[in-house]
């Protein structure tokens, strides 16, 4: 009796196994892409792992400066056929992740704020910022001096202020307010908002002969008018006002503001939302200026000279910085 409950037993588990290895090929045969189609998938993936891998090589190398760059073109046709060769051995693997990867973008579409059309920005941010040239400097301190009027420009920059925080929100309305699919970056596209405001009707007026005159931010809002510590105290004030970190850099003769963007990863994607989305006319062939502090974290230049955040340095050696957290 016990042999026989044994072979039910067996004869039962075996046919479980027989239903679960067909139902495992089935799915997998309606989940198979069939030829050529596999290729056409291989083949453009191959496509967008290779320009970046591209423009690292060809960054990193000598150039010997052939004919019509034939050199680069015959790295571009080797790099594009090991990989082309390297992802045809692993395509199963490949085409299942791709499959997978679809379905969470699909979930992401429908249930929250990652979608498709947010990985095409980020592609194309990252590759924007691999082949642009931004110029980077690290902040030194150079002389020890103390923050000139630290304790006159702290009590100025009153974000608190109605007449601040109203004209804050206004240049937000009033620019950028249909860019989509970057709300990641929200805060700082609305700091953006602000720099451009204030940027079109900044005045430059010299401080009383003799006088060293440091207006409230809340003064300034008024009239738009002032020398360059003014305009970095507004902007500190209007940035600090809609939830931004600013700071306010000393030099020898001169301040200005700046504004925390992140890390390196955040301003691959800051970069190409500020020469391609916002402010395309105004940084079209120039470069991106930004400090990089002791904790790497990247600043951008917000001086009433510039036409675009990260414009060029007016004064470049840093004596000192005053942030406003």
């Amino acid at each position: 009796m016990l042999k026989l409950l044994k072979a039910e037993q067996f004869l039962f588990f075996h046919d479980m196994i027989k239903i679960g290895k067909f139902t495992l090929t089935e799915i997998r045969q309606k989940l198979q892409i069939k030829k050529p189609w596999d290729l056409v998938i291989i083949s453009v993936l191959n496509v967008l792992i290779a320009i970046p891998v591209f423009i690292i090589i060809h960054q990193n190398i000598i150039d010997p400066d052939w004919y019509f760059q034939i050199d680069r073109i015959l790295l571009f046709i080797a790099i594009f056929t090991a990989l082309h060769f390297l992802l045809r051995l692993v395509r199963r693997i490949i085409l299942a992740f791709i499959f997978l990867y679809l379905i969470a973008l699909l979930y992401g579409t429908l249930f929250s704020d990652y979608s498709f059309s947010s990985v095409a920005e980020d592609y194309r941010s990252m590759i924007y910022t691999m082949s642009d040239d931004p110029n980077p400097q690290d902040i030194i301190i150079s002389k020890l001096l103390p923050f000139p009027n630290k304790s006159k420009i702290l009590n100025a920059i009153d974000f608190d202020n109605p007449k601040v925080r109203n004209f804050a929100l206004m240049a937000t309305t009033k620019h950028f307010r249909d860019i989509k699919d970057h709300h990641k970056y929200r805060t700082i596209i609305q700091c953006f908002a602000v720099f451009k405001e204030i940027r079109n009707n900044w005045n430059y007026v010299n401080d009383p002969k003799g006088q060293e005159y440091i207006a409230n931010a809340s003064e300034s809002v008024e009239h738009f008018s002032g020398d360059c510590d003014d305009h970095a105290i507004l902007m500190s004030a209007c940035i600090r006002a809609v939830g931004g970190t600013p700071r306010i850099i000393s030099t020898d003769a001169h301040l200005y503001p700046e504004m925390l963007i992140g890390t390196k990863a955040d301003f691959e994607d800051i970069n190409y939302l500020i020469k391609e989305v916002l402010f395309k006319d105004e940084s079209k062939g120039k470069e991106i200026h930004y400090h990089i502090d002791e904790h790497d974290q990247i600043w951008l230049n917000l001086d009433y000279t510039a036409k675009y955040p990260g414009g060029p340095f007016m004064s470049e050696e840093v004596l000192g910085a005053l942030t406003l957290y």
